[in-house]
């Protein structure tokens, strides 16, 4: 049977590890605050059209692919840490500017202005996630705990895509925009902090490293696994371009947690295949009860089964990603794999917002076609093609 599990080792759990994987799920929760608000904002305040709004929310996932052909440069020529460091800085002085735009009671005189924020922000945080996902995780564990470093730093940021739009609606709805900008900004500040405080020892840097390379940033052959992600992750996007409520990312977030124990108990010896088809399933299923949802009920059970499918089918395409890559590349699987979540959300938002506002019912049509897609595909395709060409 075609099986893969992630062993536990209780000292991978050491005081370092548990900031860099906090810090993390900060840096992520500085992006998904303001998924839910910035859009309430940029219309109810601003004036923005859905289009306009949509192009907005897009432009992060423009942003993250602008810094990442630099990134095996920066950590080889720079120390690794510091360059995560200035790359969340840079994130806090974009959003800083954004506060001042808040506070200032002034809008600026073309929205391309907000745009260039966006990208900015975009491709900082895309350099932070790199060198965080890539090398310093890594850098904190021992050789044959990377893996399930990597798996399960990559669960705390999957738990701020429901714990960030939480915090950013009860705060825009109790304190209003400015406030909720200042807690993405100490979110940022924190996770900052919590890097800062971990020692790394010096490299010395290989010589000849190029400027601008693929290392660390892009995986070419593992293209067929990055476009079935991002068929899933732009679900996901659409999803979160309608009114969900805190409730739905709370019940979401429940989800995250029985995905991690049916990953432990209920797929531990199951066949392979077995995880992603279950999860498209669930989402699938969590889509159809929104679709059609009649009752208090199924407004429980549909964040469940769409947070339990989330989990389960990133985890998974996260070790996907290891296992394909080659020697020296888990770092670059790594970035690969945050690129094609990132895309997939931001494409997911602006298409939900440009094209899709105010008709929900055809948004959930387009979300179920594009799982039903992911689904044909990953089961006719991909899945073969992965076991055929995997390097671990």
């Amino acid at each position: 049977m075609n099986t893969q599990n992630t062993p536990v080792h209780i000292k991978l759990w050491h005081r370092e590890f548990w900031q860099m994987a906090v810090a993390n799920m900060l840096l992520n929760m500085s992006a998904y605050m303001l998924i839910p608000v910035l859009p309430l904002w940029l219309m109810q305040a601003k004036q923005f059209t859905p289009l306009e709004t949509g192009v907005c929310m897009g432009m992060t996932g423009v942003g993250i692919y602008l810094l990442g052909g630099f990134c095996s440069y920066l950590v080889q020529r720079y120390r690794r840490n510091q360059v995560c460091l200035w790359a969340i800085i840079v994130m806090a002085l974009a959003l800083g500017g954004l506060y001042y735009l808040e506070v200032s009671q002034e809008f600026f005189a073309s929205k391309e202005l907000l745009y260039v924020q966006r990208i900015v922000f975009g491709a900082f945080f895309g350099l932070a996630q790199m060198v965080l996902s890539s090398t310093l995780i890594i850098d904190t564990s021992e050789s044959f705990q990377r893996t399930e470093a990597n798996y399960a730093a990559a669960w705390f940021s999957r738990f701020a895509l429901a714990l960030g739009p939480i915090a950013g609606l009860t705060l825009y709805r109790l304190l209003g925009f400015g406030v909720t900008l200042l807690a993405v900004i100490g979110c940022c500040v924190v996770a900052l902090v919590l890097i800062e405080l971990v020692k790394f020892p010096f490299r010395t840097p290989e010589d000849n490293v190029k400027k601008l390379s693929l290392d660390r940033f892009f995986l070419p052959h593992g293209l067929w696994l990055y476009v079935n992600m991002l068929l899933t992750t732009t679900v996901i996007g659409l999803l979160m371009s309608t009114a969900l409520t805190d409730w739905f990312y709370a019940i979401m977030m429940g989800g995250f947690l029985l995905a991690i124990l049916a990953q432990r108990f209920v797929f531990v010896d199951a066949e392979l295949k077995s995880e992603i088809i279950s999860g498209l399933i669930l989402m699938g299923a969590g889509i159809l009860t929104m679709y059609v949802q009649t009752g208090q009920v199924l407004s429980y059970i549909s964040p469940l089964f769409i947070g339990l499918g989330i989990g389960i089918i990133g985890s998974r395409f996260l070790l996907f990603f290891i296992k394909l890559s080659r020697h020296c590349q888990r770092g670059t699987s790594q970035s690969m794999y945050m690129l094609c979540w990132e895309t997939g959300i931001a494409l997911g938002l602006f298409v939900g917002y440009a094209f899709l506002y105010g008709q929900e019912s055809l948004l959930y049509v387009v979300s179920l076609t594009l799982i039903l897609v992911a689904l044909l595909f990953y089961n006719f395709f991909t899945h073969r093609w992965f076991i055929t060409h995997k390097n671990r």
